[in-house]
């Protein structure tokens, strides 16, 4: 597999499209830059669709791929290292944000085990299925995957873009559930943007102590070195400093992107996995959205670098979609909005420039007549008298 062959199969947006969905704006009855910021969302909405005007966003699920990841074993999470399980189990009993914020959207959650380290019985079969290994190698001192199995979770992710796709599914809330992937995610951040390991070090979505900050910074230090040398393949990039969870997620986002399916992002872990999905495929970020703004130094450095403006900033650093979720209302709005607004009358508003140009007549017709008599009245107007009409001859 090469991830570079995706940038022959993913398109932009629709440019036509989003040019008729603005010219459709500035006919509507709402003054143009009124709504500010939900003008935009909607005509990128429109071309993303192929459709003027507007659909509404009526089948939006959240996906969420879980995973741990062994450099947690080096106290760099506020979780117990192996123990992404439990995210998973609040998650499916209802009882994390996401699940709460899910139930009042009226919106479903599929959780995808990719590298969950924990006994299968654990969890429901439908998670589980798909797993491609347990936990990840702990990127400090060794590849979180290998080759094949980088292969596998990508591929996952793949087919799971093309099931949401099939479904009728026209938006994705996208998170994550692990524990120690803000470390995976700011390494690869890290390499991809060329900084330095403390330039990207965040406190995770538990938050942690300065401790456990310069054991993180330190983590991703060592991880970058083994991260660099492999910069030129992304796929390989994956295996050696990713994890099965964030490769899989990779996957989705490519496979999203050539099934014009759009995707809200949510923290580090996902806009990390964007930047990986970037560097394959140029055109593929035209189709996310970055739902919020969570704190982590390593997601403003990579949304900074594909240009992806967040829709909030609420200070929510939880995760697992959360974030992702509260933008959905916002796109959702924007789409109603653009759809249901109506168009000015063009009758009316040909009988209204039809006034306008008599009023205007009118007044041009008064200054003239008011011009006229002032120069009768003002004797510095008057004709002025020769020499012969004075003598009569």
């Amino acid at each position: 597999m090469n991830l570079d062959d995706f940038s022959d199969l993913i398109e932009r947006p629709d440019g036509g499209v989003r040019r008729d969905a603005e010219e459709r704006r500035e006919r509507l009855t709402v003054p143009p830059g009124a709504l500010g910021r939900l003008d935009e969302l909607a005509e990128w909405l429109s071309a993303a669709q192929q459709s003027v005007p507007v659909k509404p966003v009526e089948r939006p699920r959240v996906v969420l791929f879980a995973g741990d990841h062994g450099v947690a074993e080096l106290g760099v999470s506020g979780r117990a290292a192996g123990s992404a399980h439990e995210l998973v189990r609040a998650a499916l009993d209802g009882a994390s944000p996401v699940s709460v914020l899910a139930r009042r959207f009226s919106v479903p959650v599929r959780i995808i085990d990719a590298g969950v380290d924990c006994d299968p019985e654990l969890l429901p079969e439908s998670v589980v299925r798909h797993r491609v290994r347990r936990g990840s190698g702990r990127i400090d001192i060794e590849d979180a995957l290998t080759a094949e199995e980088a292969e596998q979770a990508v591929r996952l992710g793949m087919a799971i873009a093309d099931e949401e796709a099939d479904s009728g599914t026209d938006l994705v809330v996208l998170g994550d559930l692990s524990v120690g992937g803000t470390t995976a995610a700011a390494t690869l951040i890290a390499a991809l943007c060329g900084t330095d390991a403390s330039v990207v070090t965040g406190r995770g979505g538990a938050g942690i102590d300065d401790l456990a900050w310069m054991r993180k910074c330190a983590a991703i230090r060592d991880a970058l070195r083994r991260a660099r040398p492999v910069l030129g393949d992304q796929l390989e990039l994956l295996a050696t400093v990713g994890g099965a969870d964030l490769a899989a997620t990779t996957g989705f986002l490519l496979q999203s992107a050539v099934r014009r399916m759009p995707v809200i992002l949510d923290g580090v872990v996902s806009a990390a996995c964007a930047l990986v999905a970037q560097r394959a495929a140029f055109r593929a970020p035209d189709w996310w959205l970055a739902g919020q703004v969570s704190g982590e130094p390593a997601q403003t450095k990579a949304l900074d670098r594909m240009a992806l403006t967040p829709l909030l900033d609420h200070g929510v650093t939880v995760g697992e979609g959360s974030g992702a979720l509260l933008a959905l209302p916002l796109v959702q709005a924007a789409a109603a909005l653009a759809a249901e607004l109506p168009e000015g009358a063009p009758e009316a508003e040909a009988e209204a420039e039809a006034e306008a140009d008599v009023e205007a007549d009118v007044e041009a017709d008064e200054d003239a007549e008011a011009d006229g008599a002032a120069g009768h009245a003002d004797p510095d107007h008057a004709v002025p008298v020769t020499g012969d009409a004075k003598s009569g001859g």
